[in-house]
């Protein structure tokens, strides 16, 4: 309207000139500012009428309100259809529409994104281009969308070179996304323009939400979903095709098992997976690879993989930093040798002395080598933002193909329907050829036969065309047989089109194979693992109850093992435990278990930390194990001397403990029973005291406490009175001087096995110790000479198992105690080792048969069981006498009754 008025005044003035042009007219003043007020009041008018006036507040909520849809719905959050957001569904479009398949030759970057923005995507290149570059990043996309060639960066925050140096063209899984785009598959909107046309989602032969994932910072919300293996992800698209009434928890066990990372990496337990599966929400810790290298007396920690686009130069520098600040002590070096040849090694060799598990303890705790991924599976459903559970996610998908395949059959089915309608209009003219040519040879021009050919044989206008055009080669026999071919196949073709149509089942089934299609021909295997430490115990539904073997090294490295391995190699039984360790190290404990209940760990310093046995990481029987500081939040000089696996907390049972300064107290078991997995005090200790031992007992054991003295007092448990869990204790065993070095029970073995600190050992019969009173001296075990040392430790055995003895500089060896002969109670023994000079050993390790460890365990189990049963048969005799009891005295008072009445 302004336009029109301004072109009408500019008229009506050069019109007004014209006229005037001879004779201009003067105007006075007093006209002139009348005029000039009527303009004015007239703008005011205008302003009024409008622009009008509005309330601030309400006008700023509005255009707010605007703003956030815009950024939600057009540029921040993904579709739950294709899993894109609309960038990238532009670029993905876009180089389809320019040809750019994987069979074609790469094209210039430049020209992709130019073709974008100036068609579909009005914003600036810089942000087109970063989308699709990270669309080409094998580090960033676990299955990559476009194919890349040249420098399109790293992970360890490398840019990707200018647009104007690198090619692009899309990946052949990228062709799943668009493939029958052309079939009325989906819907077309205008786009930004007017001048073309683009998709409003992608017809998406995988379901690319969850198998590539997403993140996006919207208005008020934001999206951050993990990536997922291919495989698994359309087998659970398939298995709810089949089912749709399985749990989001049924596809998390069976088929979708938890992210999959392009950079692999360690994920620790399963409880955020199974939280973000079945809400949408959820946080999953990552964790980088490593291994334990030893050159030239140096130890290396080398990382193969870390956690999903962690920066390792970033990462390198915060370690130095933490390091100079002394937060994590004894690392001398950090090295990047990563290369596209040999993938990620990311080395950190430590200080000759450093503790290994304690620095990658304080690895995984103050750096990005441990990782949380916040889950929040946030995506467009019909337009709207909503957090949806993985099923519903899956579901969305599945609803969406099936919509697709429905469209893409009626497309198909109107296209053969077409194509028999023209094909019986060709087959009519041939047959009847003579008349058709006669008819056309008569009439004058084109239109004339058509007319002439619809009244004679009742054509339409599509047949006469198509008999119009018709080459005469069609005309020969051969060339009537594939019309007629054809014409049969067609038919064939609408009748399944039509069957697909008005059977969901069958609908469902054709989705169904075109994902099999897919994941057989894109499929691959997991990258990322899943380790069950530190499940929550809400997860034990997963778990399966089972036997188990708990072992751990002097070096602190633990693991389970499933008993089946050993059975499976019974041949005369497997002598010991087959375990591979460092250099030096050897097995020190090893306990039978369950993977479904406590295991109790003791340490030095007297605390106790209690898990689940599935949380201790499985290992097969020649696997190294896992540094027990990694499961554990154990202090500095601190370290597990005892595993106790608490089958159950029964009143019967009892834990004894002993220390170095020769106090020991006895609790109840059922005390530990609610032990935080960070720890609780198990005994107060004083000043200069550490635990030495803790033994499970029954509650009328033997204690044997041996001093390094030579000494060993042997008394009943039940001289000690039963404390609580924080207790001190009282005392066990006059010292003076001495300390306690080792703590054995009758239940443990029936003979006892003593080692010296210069590498003298015997075994003697139990019955040879007689009973002292608790807080006595006790009575020689062995004679402490110059020559014989010190006493190491004592150990309750039966005489068949193998010795580990291991020296204060490192030595270790191994023999079979059916090599010592037995000895007296008070005698020196005879040489077991022979040391080098100012050598001494400074520990020993029994090393038990695998198979008597479960032996041991199910016997346990069996006088359990039996002692219930016992328990049950009194408590039913009793019960049976009781009323037997009452019955006898019922029948007494009627026959009192009986008296009195005659």
């Amino acid at each position: 309207m302004l336009l029109e008025d301004e072109e009408k005044f500019e008229e009506e003035e050069t019109d007004s000139e014209e006229a005037n042009d001879e004779s201009p007219v003067e105007v006075s003043e007093e006209e002139e500012s009348k005029e000039v007020g009527n303009v004015i009041e007239g703008v005011e008018e205008g302003i009024k009428g409008g622009l009008g006036e509005t309330e601030i507040g309400s006008e700023i909520k509005n255009s707010f309100l605007d703003y956030a849809m815009s950024v939600i719905v057009s540029r921040a959050l993904p579709d739950a259809r294709d899993g894109f957001k609309p960038v990238h569904r532009r670029i993905i479009y876009g180089m389809a529409a320019m040809g750019m398949y994987p069979d074609k030759p790469f094209k210039k970057s430049a020209r992709i994104v130019g073709d974008v923005m100036g068609k579909y995507h009005p914003h600036g290149d810089s942000a087109i281009y970063g989308t699709m570059a990270r669309l080409a990043q094998d580090f960033a996309m676990r299955y990559t969308l476009v194919d890349g060639h040249g420098n399109y960066g790293s992970q360890d925050g490398d840019e990707p070179a200018a647009m104007r140096y690198t090619e692009a063209r899309l990946s052949k899984l990228s062709l799943e996304m668009v493939k029958d785009m052309n079939k009325d598959t989906v819907d077309f909107m205008d786009t930004y323009d007017g001048e073309g046309k683009e998709p409003q989602v992608l017809p998406a032969r995988f379901p690319n939400l969850l198998v590539n994932g997403s993140s996006g910072i919207a208005v008020g919300m934001a999206t951050n979903i993990p990536p997922h293996n291919l495989k698994e992800t359309i087998s659970a698209c398939q298995a709810l095709l089949k089912n749709p009434e399985l749990t989001p928890l049924d596809l998390m066990v069976n088929y979708m098992h938890g992210p999959d990372f392009p950079g692999g990496g360690l994920i620790v337990g399963r409880s955020g997976i199974k939280k973000y599966f079945e809400t949408g929400q959820g946080v999953v810790k990552v964790r980088g690879k490593y291994s334990i290298e030893e050159n030239n007396g140096r130890t290396s920690i080398v990382f193969t993989e870390v956690p999903y686009m962690v920066n390792k130069k970033e990462l390198a520098k915060k370690i130095v930093e933490l390091a100079d600040n002394k937060v994590i002590e004894g690392i001398s070096s950090i090295n990047d040798y990563s290369s596209h040849k040999i993938g990620t090694r990311f080395q950190i060799d430590l200080k000759k002395g450093a503790n290994v598990e304690i620095v990658l303890n304080h690895l995984f705790k103050y750096t990005k080598l441990q990782d949380s991924f916040a889950v929040n599976i946030l995506a467009l459903d019909n337009g709207a933002p909503k957090v949806l559970n993985v099923k519903q996610a899956l579901t969305i998908y599945n609803k969406f193909q099936c919509e697709v395949i429905e469209r893409r059959t009626k497309f198909d089915l109107n296209k053969a329907q077409n194509r028999r309608h023209i094909l019986d209009g060709l087959l009519l003219a041939i047959d009847n050829i003579d008349e058709v040519i006669s008819i056309i040879r008569s009439t004058k021009n084109p239109d004339e036969a058509s007319t002439k050919l619809i009244e004679r044989f009742g054509f339409t206008d599509v047949q006469t065309k198509a008999i119009l055009d018709m080459k005469l080669q069609r005309l020969t026999g051969l060339e009537r047989d594939k019309l007629s071919a054809e014409d049969a196949q067609l038919v064939q073709d609408c009748n399944r089109y039509q069957q697909i149509l008005s059977d969901s089942g069958l609908l469902k089934e054709v989705v169904y194979n075109e994902l099999e299609e897919v994941k057989n021909k894109y499929g691959d295997e997991r990258k990322t693992e899943i380790s069950d430490i530190e499940f929550s115990e809400a997860d034990e539904d997963l778990i399966e109850d089972e036997e188990v073997l708990i072992a751990l090294t002097q070096d602190g490295y633990i693991k389970r093992m499933s008993t089946d391995e050993f059975r499976i190699q019974n041949r005369g039984g497997i002598g010991v435990i087959g375990m591979t360790t460092k250099q030096d190290d050897v097995v020190s404990i090893m306990t039978h278990s369950r993977t479904k209940i406590d295991v109790l760990f003791f340490t030095n310093l007297g605390k106790v930390y209690r898990i689940r046995g599935y949380q201790i990481p499985e290992g097969g029987r020649t696997g190294k194990g896992l540094p027990v500081v990694n499961l554990l939040k154990l202090g500095e000089g601190e370290r597990v001397l005892s595993i106790i696996s608490a089958t159950d907390y029964d009143e019967g049972k009892y834990l004894f403990f002993a220390t170095k300064n020769g106090i020991v107290k006895r609790t109840k078991a059922e005390e530990f029973k609610l032990i935080r997995t960070d720890g609780k005090i198990a005994i107060s200790l004083n000043e200069g005291d550490s635990l030495i031992d803790v033994k499970m007992t029954d509650g009328s054991a033997i204690i044997c406490l041996a001093a390094s003295s030579g000494k060993v007092c042997t008394f009943y448990e039940t001289d000690v009175r039963t404390m609580g869990r924080s207790a001190a204790g009282v005392k066990g065993i006059t010292l003076d001087g001495a300390q306690v070095v080792g703590c054995s029970t009758s239940l443990e073995g029936a003979k006892i096995l003593a080692i010296s600190e210069n590498g003298y050992g015997k075994i003697t019969e139990g019955t040879k110790y007689r009973l002292t009173s608790r807080g006595s001296k006790g009575v020689m075990t062995m004679k402490v000479t110059d020559k014989v040392g010190g006493l190491v430790t004592i150990k309750a055995v039966d005489g068949d198992e193998n010795i580990l003895i291991i020296t204060a500089e490192g030595t270790v060896m191994k023999t079979s105690l059916t090599q010592l002969p037995e000895a007296g109670r008070a005698t020196q023994g005879v040489r077991v080792i022979r040391l080098k000079d100012g050598e001494h050993i400074s520990s020993i390790a029994i090393e038990k048969n695998a198979e008597k460890v479960i032996e041991e365990a199910k016997e346990e189990e069996k006088n359990i069981v039996k002692e219930k049963n016992v328990d049950n048969s009194l408590n039913e005799l009793l019960s049976r006498a009781k009323e037997d009891y009452e019955e006898d005295s019922q029948e007494e008072d009627s026959d009192d009754e009986s008296e009195e009445q005659d």
